[in-house]
């Protein structure tokens, strides 16, 4: 491991006081909003989720709202984020924070990992946005951040490695500000370099969209959503899939809660 801890949190701040980004979910400390951003934005990129935050927000505006919408309402105006399991999770999300928590997200760790699709991660940074408490964590951007400047010579890192330099370099002061300089910096070096992430230990190359069971599952979700009750063999003609891995598919969505099917027909679940 190299690299000098004060000098590494100078450079942090230098950049973030010259390029932070303007982001819509920086813009609010609802929690419910940045819980929405936090959710959205996992395994997505920041140009695919700015758009569909706002329609999101404007068809769900706050936590009851989604908490009582139809599921298949909440994939419609998913649509294009794809991992359309997190917008289920999100719902079940929102129907916990009514059910278990008046309505109000959580503003502990515990609380907030014990929703559904929230993991320690999602949950750090909604506590950091959205109340401004410093928790460590690791995702994509901090992850490349910290690989970069203090493992420059290494591969395979564990995040077991990086979690402790988070933890002794957060700016306790700060943290919402320090983990968005962070991020910022992050995405400064993977677009300026090769990107660090590829030394980490838990780094995945993902594998092309076309004709991935990705791209099946979206295709055959929206078309439930534009028109339910459809035969697996005309969603395979719909979706332009072959009927075997249709069938897969549906019966894996079906497992996930994410579609439903009733003598021979399907719809969302």
């Amino acid at each position: 491991m190299t690299g000098d801890a004060s000098g590494f949190v100078t450079r942090v701040w230098e950049h973030y006081d010259a390029h932070a980004r303007d982001l819509p979910w920086r813009r609010t400390t609802d929690p419910y909003r940045v819980l929405v951003s936090e959710v959205m934005l996992q395994q997505t990129q920041v140009s695919r989720v700015a758009p569909k935050y706002d329609e999101f927000l404007e068809a769900f505006p706050d936590v009851a709202a989604l908490a009582s919408a139809r599921l298949e309402e909440v994939l419609r105006v998913w649509r294009g984020l794809g991992y359309n399991r997190r917008a289920r999770s999100l719902k079940l999300a929102a129907e916990a924070i009514v059910a278990e928590h008046g309505g109000r997200v959580p503003d502990a760790l515990e609380g907030l990992t014990a929703l559904p699709g929230i993991g320690h991660a999602t949950a750090a940074q909604v506590l950091a946005f959205a109340f401004d408490v410093g928790v460590p964590f690791v995702e994509t951007n901090v992850r490349s951040v910290y690989l970069h400047e203090f493992f420059a010579d290494a591969e395979d890192v564990p995040d077991a490695a990086i979690l402790p330099l988070v933890a002794a370099t957060l700016d306790h002061k700060r943290p919402r500000e320090w983990f968005w300089a962070l991020m910022d910096y992050g995405t400064h070096l993977k677009a300026t370099r090769p990107n660090p992430s590829r030394r980490s230990r838990h780094h995945v190359r993902q594998a092309p969209f076309e004709g991935s069971n990705r791209q099946l599952r979206g295709r055959l979700l929206a078309a439930l959503v534009d028109s339910p009750g459809q035969t697996a063999d005309a969603l395979a003609d719909t979706v332009g899939f072959e009927h075997g891995r249709v069938e897969a598919a549906l019966a894996a969505l079906q497992s996930e809660g994410l579609a439903a099917a009733e003598d021979g027909r399907w719809r969302i679940g």
